[in-house]
């Protein structure tokens, strides 16, 4: 197949790009004209550039393509506004500009978030039939860009798969974390435990080509991610142990991270570029259960998680290390 991925510059999309090209698919890349190619370069990719928000711009980018992986989006805005305006606007023209210019496209999948649904609240991991409750301004652009892909299901087969917390080379949102155990602190934010579904990004790469293979993902929607849950505990001591840091175990009050956050976005309005970290990223970091079920891709689609928790690591901290980034 020819397979347009959105994003592929980024964590995420070049990791799916590089999944693709294993697999022997053809990868046409969609790049912003600012983004950085490191993760491209040197690789049999097509990689054209185009205004995302414009269908009539889109129309090269999505004529000839066999599918689509929509992974491009937005993870920090300086306001509510940009967050609709980089998350769902884009996802908007380019249905439109599919339905328009390759109304026969075999496969549109849409890799949203699990924050477009939220934090399970009983303690029972969410599922597909869990009614969304997004608790960020983020969170509920990705449901609104899962809205726009549900409302084109009569038109296009739309498969929206759903992401929780990913890691792995190339990543830079948890680099931090790491940074922190290689240094002999493991934090833990609260005073009870935090559950976690987390998954290596190579397991993304691995449901994307099942949705791409499997006739029964059209117009689904899954759950992607580690087949069990992890506490932050015992991500932090497992991570620990691979990097041979014993350390101190420090326990973040949720009021200092509420308070962390909120300055962070404070001095982020005098800075360009907007701030990770604010006070809606510290409501997602208190929160007892970021957990999901993956049953469903596992009975339909076949997926089983690849990547163990302790192999993921390993691979990458071995990678930043590489790098030098730790």
């Amino acid at each position: 197949m020819k397979v347009l991925v959105t994003g592929a510059s980024g964590f995420v999309g070049s990791h799916i790009a590089d999944s693709l090209l294993d697999a022997g698919h053809e990868v046409r890349a969609v790049v912003r004209k600012s983004s950085s190619l490191t993760w491209l370069n040197d690789k049999p990719i097509e990689v054209v550039s185009a205004d995302m928000t414009d269908p009539e711009s889109l129309k090269p980018v999505v004529e000839n393509v066999d599918a689509i992986v929509h992974v491009a989006g937005v993870t920090a805005a300086k306001n509510k506004q940009g967050f609709f305006d980089g998350n769902v606007l884009p996802t908007r023209a380019l249905l439109e500009a599919s339905k328009r210019y390759n109304p026969n496209l075999d496969r549109f999948i849409f890799c949203s978030s699990q924050t477009a649904v939220g934090p399970s609240l009983d303690g029972q991991p969410v599922t597909e039939l869990t009614p969304p409750h997004p608790i960020t301004t983020y969170g509920k652009s990705k449901r609104a860009a899962e809205e726009e892909c549900e409302r084109s299901r009569n038109d296009l087969p739309v498969t929206i798969l759903r992401l929780p917390a990913i890691y792995g080379p190339r990543d830079t949102a948890i680099l931090t974390f790491f940074q922190t155990v290689d240094k002999r602190l493991k934090p833990l934010i609260g005073m009870r435990d935090k559950w976690v579904n987390l998954s290596h990004v190579s397991d993304v790469g691995h449901a994307v080509q099942l949705a791409l293979d499997k006739d029964s993902a059209k117009n689904e929607t899954y759950f992607v991610g580690s087949e069990r849950h992890y506490t932050w505990r015992e991500v932090s001591n497992l991570t620990g142990e691979i990097l041979r840091r014993g350390g101190l175990t420090v326990k973040l009050p949720h009021a200092l991270v509420y308070t962390v956050a909120g300055l962070s976005e404070f001095f982020s309005m005098f800075r360009k570029k907007p701030s990770v970290l604010n006070w809606e990223k510290g409501r997602d970091m208190v929160q007892a259960n970021w957990t999901c079920s993956v049953d469903k891709a596992m009975r339909e689609l076949g997926y089983r998680q690849q990547v163990s928790l302790e192999d993921g690591i390993k691979d990458t901290t071995a990678w930043y290390r590489k790098m030098g980034w730790m």
